[in-house]
């Protein structure tokens, strides 16, 4: 039986020393490609924008209800609730507005999608040819350092990944 394992493990581990790997690191591969800072920029704007247009909303919100608490006392019980409805309208209507551009399935995410899915792609094939090329059985992310202790230099293939995409 011992020999059974030991030979396993030798078969393994020789196998095991037979795939080559690589590294590459995304930040550094995506500071290098112009269209990523373009598209962030981009983003940056539009979210700017839409977030001017939520706190405005807020901001009539917040001023209906400060209206409100001075007036309160002049005001009929009609009138009170009139104005109560008229202000949670307002902050229904802003954070409605803040789902629509920030939610999870918001226009935010859609427009960082729309943007970043073509850049990841060309990454990703750029990655994958120079893997078919090279012969590499796994390629991992060092920006990621889910686990990466310590990587060699001379497995980072990002400059490769930077060639094959046009950018020196």
């Amino acid at each position: 039986m011992k020999k059974l394992f030991f030979a396993l493990f030798v078969l393994l581990a020789a196998q095991a020393s037979a795939q080559k790997f690589a590294l590459v690191d995304m930040e550094y591969i995506l500071k290098n490609v112009p269209a990523y800072e373009r598209a962030n920029e981009q983003l940056n704007q539009v979210s700017k924008k839409w977030q001017a247009e939520v706190e405005a909303l807020t901001s009539e919100a917040q001023a209906l209800y400060k209206n409100y608490q001075s007036e309160a006392v002049f005001l009929s019980d009609e009138q009170k609730t009139q104005r109560e409805e008229a202000i949670v309208a307002k902050e229904k209507e802003a954070a409605e507005l803040k789902k629509k551009y920030f939610g999870p399935e918001g226009e935010l995410y859609k427009k960082r999608e729309s943007l970043m899915a073509p850049i990841q792609d060309e990454i990703y094939n750029a990655v994958k040819d120079i893997s078919d090329q090279k012969g590499y059985s796994l390629i991992l992310d060092r920006a990621s350092d889910a686990g990466i202790i310590f990587a060699s230099p001379k497995i980072d293939i990002s400059n490769e990944v930077l060639t094959k995409l046009g950018y020196n």
